[in-house]
């Protein structure tokens, strides 16, 4: 299995989690790594998992094992 490194440009840390849009919702869900097959998913490492954040109005919803 080929290693997923997080989608942010010039980071080449491991992706922990996959996170996704729905933009008519004004909405991001953020959860454990996808399957890897969808292009409107964003893989991200830890660190840009903890500081991900959306426009102002939008909602987060984040699987359990996310949530601190």
């Amino acid at each position: 299995m080929e290693d997923r490194i997080c989608s942010k440009v010039a980071c080449r840390r491991e992706a922990v989690s996959t996170l996704t849009f729905d933009y008519d919702g004004r909405m991001a869900a953020l959860g454990p790594l996808g399957a890897g097959n969808d292009p409107h998913a964003h893989d991200l490492c830890a660190e840009h998992t903890d500081r991900m954040s959306v426009p102002a109005g939008w909602v987060v919803l984040k699987h359990e094992s996310l949530r601190e």
